[in-house]
């Protein structure tokens, strides 16, 4: 409550000094001991974090924990957040977390589903606004289908390269809707309908859901992958796949390795959502070149399971791409061994195993 945002927001030294705060904490000794026989212990504002505004199971207790303390007790203990000797550490943190708490979103919404015959389709809803991305266009006609499904409105297509399998659906999609088309600037001239050219650093917002464009060009060479950090996902398009990554057809391979090397550099507990289903392909290759690997073994087994079972593998996360995808692996000395590149630079690795995988 704002009495009790301001009440914890005194200046350090109260107006009555030294014995002012003795003055008040006899007071609270009083008032609490006055407000025990018809009161109970109620919850301080100023000393408690508020429950995310995304957990409906915090949010069900909100409306009794939350509640300012009433009469006496109320105003003894709002009063004593001005005592240094009470102005705790927790407290502080709890009244920035008010702030902080005001201004969040809620998490998004993500619908997964197949198009054509190994890719996947990926719509982000912000639940708040209605506002809904579709991140790349295989598919039209699926994508119609979910968005009505849903009872979802499309309001952005958010493009991560040109290729025909991702941006294809865009002229139907948009004439349908009128969404906004934004895409990579590298490949501007290539992506139809487009609204909005981006690029690394860049920006984009839908409805509540921010997030930050990032350039890992190689697979084509303006591919963009979409990090929305709030909520922990990124969409990489064909940059980086479970246990593989896209085959370079426009860039370079230092190119290539520093826009793996971007990706590898996001938060463990990414979600990774990769768009294809290449993943049990990509672990036999992942064994050709690092067999003894325990981690990639058991990720193997994971997605033979997965797939027997009908079940995608995307998303991954990143913590585990690290363990087990050769692509990301180029300091692995088991590895480097492999390829008789126990020496190499990384970049140098990073190509060798993206020509053996090309052939293999």
């Amino acid at each position: 409550p704002a009495h009790s945002l301001r009440s914890c927001m005194l200046p350090r030294r109260g107006i009555l000094g030294g014995a002012g705060s003795l003055l008040t904490l006899a007071l609270l000794k009083t008032s609490v001991r006055a407000a025990s026989a018809f009161a109970a212990p109620p919850s301080f504002p100023c000393s408690r974090a508020l429950p995310s505004t995304g957990s409906p199971e915090a949010a069900k207790g909100a409306g009794t924990r939350g509640r300012r303390p009433s009469g006496s007790v109320g105003w003894a203990l709002a009063f004593a957040c001005g005592i240094p000797a009470l102005r705790t550490t927790s407290a502080v943190r709890a009244a920035s977390g008010i702030a902080s708490a005001r201004m969040s979103s809620s998490a998004p919404e993500i619908a997964q589903f197949q198009c054509l015959s190994d890719n996947y389709g990926f719509l982000l809803h912000c639940p708040e606004t209605g506002a809904t991305a579709a991140i790349d266009t295989p598919d039209a006609g699926v994508y119609s289908k979910v968005l009505e499904e849903k009872g979802w409105k499309l309001t952005h297509i958010l493009n991560t390269h040109h290729h025909w399998d991702h941006a294809g659906g865009n002229e139907e999609l948009k004439k349908l809707t009128g969404c906004k088309v934004i895409g990579p600037k590298g490949d501007a001239s290539k992506i139809p309908t487009l609204d909005e050219a981006v690029d690394d650093g860049d920006t984009v917002t839908v409805g509540n859901q921010v997030a930050k464009v990032l350039n890992v060009g190689g697979h084509t060479m303006g591919h963009v992958a979409f990090h929305f950090d709030k909520a922990g996902v990124a969409f990489v398009g064909d940059s980086l796949f479970s246990m593989g990554c896209g085959r370079m057809f426009e860039g370079t391979y230092p190119q290539f390795y520093a826009s793996l090397q971007k990706l590898s550099a996001l938060p463990d507990e990414t979600k990774i959502y990769c768009a294809h289903e290449y993943t049990a392909a990509n672990a036999k290759f992942a064994l050709s070149v690092e067999p003894d690997n325990s981690a990639l073994q058991k990720r193997v087994q994971e997605v033979t399971d997965l797939r027997a079972a009908g079940k995608p593998t995307v998303p991954t996360v990143m913590s585990v791409e690290k363990e087990t995808n050769p692509f990301l692996r180029w300091d692995s000395p088991e590895l480097r061994k492999v390829l008789g590149l126990e020496s190499a630079d990384a970049v140098d690795v990073f190509a060798e195993v993206r020509k053996r995988k090309d052939k293999f």
